[in-house]
């Protein structure tokens, strides 16, 4: 019986780093999340759990293929990689069919269009603000008290969207401040974010051509009120999934055990 290739995927994102081990290129044998980014310890915390589960060491890996923001940074890998070919990769085997891949990180928001094949035609990548970010969710979370994953909760009870009409973080702000202080309820004002998050991002789908299969992918993902938003604003039906955050890191895995195999060959 041959031996099997094990391959490791690592996403080191600005606030997450995310970790997947592959074996054959197939069947996930670990999978692990760190809520620390790059310039952190999470990134190597990240490997180690998932060589935990996967009950392999570092010296059992063939491949090692980095992504993210902090892709450069991961010394151990044979190969870096864009994030916009490992979220693609990933969103690919991840959702069946899938041609739109929106995904919201913690510092940038990117929409990418796949073809029948599950390969990028094109994208659109929000890098140089923080609105319809990660980032805006969290300095709103801040100025709310409310904690980040409660959000989606929250936006389900509200009764309306109160307007937060700027697509800028530090006039948005000041907007919520003023909406508190006018005493708006937290579930509105939290609504009228999530549409605020939508609408910016909308923009970006729109220019890259919505096709369904549409799939959300990155840490915003886990926040249904912004897909609900997203999906009114878009008329159409996203898919999310419990490894929509591993998608980065998936795709490196599956890259790196396809560079193993043209290594050998």
């Amino acid at each position: 019986m041959s031996k099997k290739i094990y391959s490791l995927g690592i996403d080191v994102g600005s606030t997450t780093s995310k970790c997947v081990i592959l074996a054959d290129g197939q069947d996930i044998l670990g999978k692990a999340l760190v809520g620390k980014g790059a310039g952190t310890d999470g990134v190597d915390k990240s490997v180690s759990l998932a060589l935990e589960e996967a009950g392999l060491s570092l010296d059992d890996i063939d491949f090692i293929v980095a992504t993210g923001y902090g892709r450069n940074s991961y010394t151990r890998a044979d190969k870096s990689m864009s994030e916009l070919s490992c979220h693609a990769k990933g969103g690919a085997r991840i959702f069946e069919g899938v041609r739109t891949i929106i995904d919201i990180g913690g510092q940038d928001a990117k929409v990418l269009r796949l073809d029948e094949f599950g390969q990028m035609e094109n994208f659109v990548m929000n890098d140089k603000c923080a609105a319809g970010t990660g980032r805006f969710l969290e300095v709103m979370s801040n100025v709310l008290h409310v904690p980040l994953d409660d959000f989606g909760e929250y936006d389900a009870q509200a009764k309306d969207a109160a307007s937060v009409s700027s697509t800028c973080t530090v006039f948005a702000e000041s907007e919520v401040i003023s909406l508190l202080a006018h005493n708006e309820d937290v579930k509105n004002i939290i609504k009228g974010i999530h549409s605020s998050v939508a609408s910016r991002v909308s923009g970006q789908v729109r220019r890259v051509g919505v096709k369904p299969v549409v799939a959300m992918t990155g840490g915003v993902s886990r926040n249904m009120g912004v897909v609900r938003a997203l999906e009114a604003e878009l008329e159409v039906d996203i898919q999310v999934s419990p490894d929509s955050q591993l998608a980065g890191a998936l795709g490196a895995a599956i890259y790196a055990y396809e560079n193993f195999l043209k290594k050998e060959n």
